[in-house]
């Protein structure tokens, strides 16, 4: 843990992540993103242990990335019935890696490709409106049911 990384904050204090928490393992946490979120079903999945990214995997964290990114994509199809699911992983505002599992609707611009970019940084600065804190969390309960 890096006591100066927020990433690393949310996973030790329960109540900072828990009501987005979908799942956790020994090496990743599954959440959903928090308030404000840009869309229902954008999901984030962490290293559990502090890290930037696959540079820094350790030998299980590689061996295990695939699987945990596949059955995370497949996760949010289910939960949206989207069409495809971006993945997208910059780690600027946190040195920590946090993937973002993106649902894209063919039949919503907003989704599509880098306006996903611009959708979010829209929901962030409250010039459009994010997904509503009861869908979310329902999709969060319906996740953990398939998930354990």
């Amino acid at each position: 843990m890096n006591s100066d990384c927020p990433i690393c904050a949310l996973h030790v204090e329960p109540a900072m992540v828990g009501s987005y928490e979908i799942e956790r393992s020994g090496l990743w946490i599954l959440r959903h993103h928090p308030d404000p979120a840009p869309l229902v079903g954008w999901l984030l999945l962490d290293s559990l242990r502090h890290c930037s990214g696959p540079l820094a995997f350790n030998a299980e964290e590689a061996a295990d990335w695939g699987r945990a990114v596949r059955d995370a994509s497949v996760l949010v199809q289910d939960l949206t019935g989207c069409d495809r699911v971006y993945a997208i992983a910059f780690g600027e505002g946190a040195q920590h890696l946090h993937l973002h599992l993106i649902p894209r609707f063919l039949n919503e611009p907003a989704t599509a490709a880098w306006s996903v970019a611009d959708h979010y940084r829209a929901v962030a600065g409250g010039d459009r409106q994010a997904a509503g804190p009861a869908a979310v969390q329902q999709l969060v309960r319906r996740a953990r049911t398939v998930t354990s």
